[in-house]
């Protein structure tokens, strides 16, 4: 088994916001996959289908970013699932926009979401897949990642989410080895 979990908030307000890109990957991935993630459990949103004959978990916590990790250790605990086999998207400020890197675990970066999923797992342990957002050139980061991508930066965003579903495929099927040495 294995578990995908995006990162973001939870409500129309933050739908398109560059601190949701972690339920963009996991929506364009449901999509190729024919599935909605759009069932209720874990305090998530959440799915379970086969991929490449491999039981897979989508979830999307809808507790807010700073509190995601409630919403993963719920689904961690009641599938028994061994921290190698999730894999967390989230976006990156220290990454250029459309960016994509893989890691097996390692520290989070600052970054709120991945710091609750590693408290409340008592672990960093954990692969993660970065988006790059860029940082802002002026005003707070806090608004910068609360903020809607330009029409510009759709088409990068768009480009990056498909080259993120070709990774997740490649870890569901190859694992993260292949993955760090293909898309990094």
């Amino acid at each position: 088994m294995k578990i995908i979990i995006g990162l973001g908030n939870p409500g129309e307000k933050y739908l398109k916001t560059r601190h949701n890109l972690g339920f963009v990957v996991v929506d364009r991935f449901a999509q190729q996959l024919e599935i909605e993630c759009n069932q209720k459990k874990f305090k998530s949103l959440f799915c379970k289908m086969l991929v490449e004959c491999e039981e897979v978990i989508l979830l999307k916590p809808q507790t807010f970013m700073n509190l995601s990790g409630i919403a993963v250790k719920e689904a961690v605990d009641m599938y028994k699932c061994a921290l190698e086999d999730i894999i967390v998207i989230c976006d990156d400020l220290d990454l250029t926009l459309g960016t994509i890197r893989i890691r097996r675990n390692g520290g989070c970066g600052g970054h709120r979401g991945l710091e609750s999923i590693a408290s409340c797992l008592g672990s960093t342990s954990f692969s993660r897949l970065r988006v790059g957002i860029g940082r802002p050139t002026i005003g707070e980061t806090s608004d910068y990642v609360l903020s809607v991508f330009s029409k510009e930066d759709e088409g990068v965003i768009r480009d990056a989410s498909e080259k993120a579903c070709q990774l997740l495929k490649t870890w569901i099927s190859e694992g993260i080895d292949v993955c760090m040495n293909r898309f990094n």
